[in-house]
């Protein structure tokens, strides 16, 4: 196989994954940090921006980023596999690699967002690599089964915090309950000092927040990496399987495709449902939300983010041709260009060194801002790279990966 050969199915999916991922980082662009988990913690919250948060946790939220997890896996088996190929060290290719991200991810930290994921998917994409040799099998198994140990981790871990609330919620709650929850919240950033703080620096000048990255949240892409054995390294696993079995790579017959699909999705989905009800029956209160975003959805995030998967291969393999699936692979081919052409925007618009419209939009809104971005990324994409071999960010990343210019113009 041609070392230049292309995936439409990768391309595709990546593509989707990168415009999906958006649709849940707006709010983390626009609102406080924490809104992300409570949506009632933003001054923006009127029924629609409710309706807006119940369809982006339902249909996208932690789905997008399990699916570029699944694709980073396949991609780094791919990239390994041509590397051996074609005569080289695959440790020095993988390595080299994975040290560029991170200090892609650094930067991308420190200068513009601290919801970076590059650190995280470097640090990751190191583990990573033990696997390389495993077959495809024992691949997605013990990956499935790290990702289930994970959910049940997170499961019990957060489950005290359920207690609590319950304590709050008697008639006369004892006092060190109260404080205890009162620590809890300014420890997360959630309380009404905390917030208008948070408002205030990222509403503030470029230098301001610099420095506060510097000097008080030097450690978050280290602390990151801790979501890396609990989701991220077992979907990069179960991804890397599926590129060996060929399953991502749109060689099963679309049928399977559709089966797999509609079956993850039938039980996936309604959980999905139930959960954002309890959320509203609750009324967003905080330490339930911990619960149901980051415990409760683990397993049945796992089934949407395969079913995710199988529908969108499908989908490519029926309008393989399609002008839209094109420009999707396109975009999905640019998609480290566009993750951070996405951040270098946003930012803008947002933060008080740009535009300075943080908090000024509910979630319902910030949807207008994510088409826009989407159709950007779908109309650049396939022009530039029907001139050139990569995105301008890929191709700066595989140059100082391989320690030479690559060439960059199509012959």
């Amino acid at each position: 196989m041609s070392g230049s050969y292309r995936f439409v199915e990768i391309d595709a999916l990546r593509g989707f994954a990168v415009m999906g991922i958006l649709a849940i980082n707006i709010a983390a662009f626009a609102q406080p940090e924490m809104a992300f988990v409570n949506p009632l913690l933003s001054s923006h919250a009127s029924n629609l921006d409710i309706a807006g948060w119940a369809a982006n946790f339902i249909l996208f939220d932690g789905k997008m980023r399990g699916l570029f997890s699944l694709l980073f896996g396949a991609s780094s088996a791919m990239v390994i596999e041509r590397a051996v190929a074609g005569g080289q060290s695959a440790a020095e290719v993988h390595f080299s690699r994975m040290f560029w991200l991170a200090l892609f991810g650094l930067v991308h930290f420190f200068l513009l967002w601290m919801g970076d994921i590059l650190f995280l998917y470097a640090g990751c994409g190191c583990i990573l690599y033990l696997f390389r040799n495993w077959d495809a099998e024992r691949l997605v198994k013990w990956g499935v089964i790290a990702y289930a140990v994970g959910a049940i981790l997170l499961i019990t871990g957060l489950a005290p915090l359920l207690l609590l609330a319950q304590e709050a919620a008697q008639a006369n709650p004892p006092q060190d309950v109260l404080d205890r929850i009162a620590e809890i919240y300014t420890e997360m950033g959630t309380s009404p000092a905390e917030i208008a703080a948070e408002t205030a620096r990222i509403s503030g000048g470029f230098a301001t927040l610099l420095q506060y990255k510097i000097f008080h949240q030097w450690s978050v892409p280290l602390e990151n990496l801790m979501l890396g054995p609990i989701e991220t390294i077992p979907l990069m696993m179960i991804g890397m399987g599926l590129y060996k079995n060929g399953f991502i790579l749109g060689q099963e017959n679309p049928a399977t495709y559709r089966k797999i699909g509609v079956a993850m999705m039938v039980v996936g989905l309604p959980v999905f449902v139930a959960l954002a009800a309890i959320a509203h029956h609750q009324n967003f209160n905080t330490l339930w939300m911990l619960n149901i975003t980051q415990a409760w959805s683990a397993l049945p995030r796992l089934l949407m983010i395969i079913g995710y998967a199988a529908l969108l291969i499908h989908l490519v393999q029926r309008f393989r041709d399609s002008l839209f699936v094109q420009r999707v692979a396109a975009t999905g081919r640019a998609a480290f260009s566009n993750y951070l052409g996405t951040s270098i925007v946003m930012t803008f618009i947002f933060y008080g060194w740009g535009l300075g419209y943080f908090e000024q939009f509910g979630r319902f809104e910030l949807q207008l801002f994510v088409v826009g971005a989407w159709l950007v990324m779908l109309l650049w994409s396939r022009p530039w790279l029907s001139r050139y071999r990569y995105g301008p960010l890929e191709w700066l990343w595989r140059s100082l990966a391989r320690q030479r210019a690559q060439p960059m113009r199509l012959s």
